[in-house]
């Protein structure tokens, strides 16, 4: 493609229908099973590229098309917890704001990692793992999780049993049902079943020493972070990379989903300016001239399909 056709191609409104600003992200508080449990219940989850693992049909999806993998969050304030589960694919966190633990093992006793702003961290397949909000103020995860279809959540036995006091049915299909709100069981669709102790038993449980190879440290990071020799080496599907701009640069965003975490970045996509503050996603399209990148103090993280 021409830089006359790429330019004609991508208005200013199809580059902006490409970007999710922090402050236009769309919560759903409702999107899990565990979100009336006390504790819990404050809790907000995004979808901003792809539909993630969200039990709630209605969850808005910012940007819907397929990418190779999903990108979310989550923002809690202070104290706010997201309860023991395992996913079927990669799941990865950048700390944008907050202090958070990791809690992992069924009952989140078995390893306990702590991470701030800046740190990332990725939760493999198989193991049971938590969340809580242990900072002063609302803090704000930026989440990557593997494949367009990244699957369903595998929640610790636990949750089922305080879900159900509370009125929410989590079915087979994946589908979140609240019966205090009026909703009924489907008659065709047979709820989930509790996850069985063997289930539970089959999945990892880390060392504290395991757990934090799992982390890696915002003041130690280098340029790559998963792929392409970074320090988180098993397979992910995607790739994940660390900018730090403080000037004019020759980087090359082509393809690339890049989320600001610190600062703020310009730049000239098929001859229309763009300017990215902390906080916001932009998945930049392939085939397209990018000119004139400019970091002002910024951190960014860039993620590329594998």
């Amino acid at each position: 493609m021409d830089d006359v056709t790429a330019t004609a191609r991508w208005s200013a409104e199809a580059i902006a229908a490409r970007i999710v600003r922090y402050r236009d992200l769309q919560p759903c508080f409702n999107a899990f099973i565990d979100t009336r449990t006390p504790g819990s219940e404050a809790k907000e989850n995004f979808t901003i590229i792809g539909p993630g693992v969200s039990e709630n049909p209605d969850q808005h999806v910012h940007i819907t098309q397929p990418h190779g993998f999903n990108i979310g969050g989550a923002r809690q304030p202070p104290g706010c917890v997201n309860s023991q589960h395992s996913h079927d694919t990669a799941e990865v966190f950048v700390v944008h704001t907050g202090r958070w633990s990791f809690n992992l093992g069924e009952h989140g006793d078995a390893a306990r990692v702590e991470c701030g702003p800046g740190d990332t961290i990725s939760l493999p397949t198989g193991m049971f793992r938590g969340f809580t909000n242990i900072g002063d103020d609302i803090g704000f995860l930026w989440a990557v999780l593997g494949s367009d279809v990244p699957g369903r959540v595998l929640w610790a036995p636990e949750v089922f049993d305080m879900a159900a006091d509370y009125g929410l049915v989590l079915l087979e299909n994946g589908t979140l049902i609240d019966t205090a709100a009026g909703q009924a069981v489907p008659a065709d669709v047979a709820p989930m079943p509790r996850t069985s102790p063997a289930e539970a038993a089959a999945l990892a449980v880390p060392s504290m020493g395991e757990a934090e190879r799992l982390v890696v440290r915002a003041q130690a990071q280098s340029a790559a972070i998963i792929g392409r020799g970074g320090p988180l080496a098993w397979e992910h599907g995607f790739t994940l990379e660390r900018i730090a701009l403080a000037g004019p640069s020759d980087l090359d965003l082509t393809g690339a989903v890049v989320f600001i975490h610190r600062g703020t970045m310009t730049f000239t996509l098929a001859g229309v300016p763009v300017r990215l503050d902390a906080g916001d996603t932009m998945t930049v399209p392939d085939g397209v001239a990018i000119a004139a990148v400019r970091g002002d103090e910024a951190i960014a993280f860039a993620v590329r399909r594998a």
